[in-house]
């Protein structure tokens, strides 16, 4: 039947091509936004405090990098945990939920090395508006 699908989240429009929807639309959006993958990645080979993380996403905000962390520490794939020192600091680390995204994120890694040059291809010809490769 069209306009429906067996797969919650999934949606088949009437001419059958299925859409994501919902929350696990959201869920989507927030894993593959511009900061969460690389966030994640990061946090995958190590801990990191904020300002460590800040250094290395070159060209992410304060507050950008703060929504972030906080919307993957609100879905469960990194916690906050404050350090006992002088002065007090706050370190992030991927939770074992969290870790479950590393292999698919090194898969998807590995196809963009693997394709750029294709992907290039494609680019150039498009920006220089030919149809052939």
């Amino acid at each position: 039947m069209k306009g429906t699908s067996t797969q919650p989240g999934i949606r088949e429009d009437p001419a059958g091509h299925e859409t994501i929807v919902g929350p696990q639309r959201e869920l989507l959006d927030q894993l593959l936004d511009k900061w969460g993958h690389l966030l994640l990645a990061a946090l995958c080979r190590q801990p990191r405090r904020f300002n460590e993380l800040k250094r290395e996403l070159d060209g992410v905000t304060q507050k950008s990098l703060t929504q972030a962390l906080r919307r993957l520490e609100r879905n469960g794939l990194v916690e906050r945990r404050v350090l006992r020192q002088r002065p007090v600091a706050v370190e992030y680390r991927i939770t074992p939920l969290g870790r479950t995204l590393e292999e698919p994120f090194t898969i998807l890694r590995a196809w963009t090395a693997d394709h750029l040059p294709e992907v290039e291809r494609h680019r150039t010809a498009f920006d220089e508006g030919t149809d052939t490769l």
